[in-house]
């Protein structure tokens, strides 16, 4: 129930930071987005103290240790695929040109 109550408070600042924003138009921007800025932080954190948000937080921090995890390619294996996809692409692109030369050399044959 406290969670419950927890994650409504959180939603409503956002709601009420979000009406002001837009409400207090005659103020700098810059203000009314740190102030958004910091209403968020505030929902964020009373939000992370629930299960769901720890549940989220332990999400993410899984999240960067998967990412430290990942054998990403050297610039020659980029440079190389994206060699191969652009040649690709390109022997794709005439093929497509020449079926739709010929369907509409057939179609105005058939027309004419």
């Amino acid at each position: 129930m406290a969670d419950n109550i927890k994650l409504i408070i959180a939603a409503v600042l956002m709601v009420a930071a979000i009406a002001l924003f837009y409400t207090y138009t005659q103020y700098s921007t810059l203000l009314r987005v740190l102030g958004l800025l910091a209403v968020a932080g505030v929902s964020v954190f009373i939000a992370s103290r629930t299960a769901v948000g720890a549940n989220v937080l332990s999400y993410f921090g899984d999240t960067q240790v998967e990412v430290r995890k990942v054998v990403w390619p050297t610039r020659q294996e980029t440079l190389q695929t994206t060699l191969v996809v652009i040649v690709m692409v390109i022997i794709v692109a005439i093929m497509l040109w020449g079926v739709d030369s010929l369907l509409g050399w057939g179609v105005r044959s058939l027309t004419v």
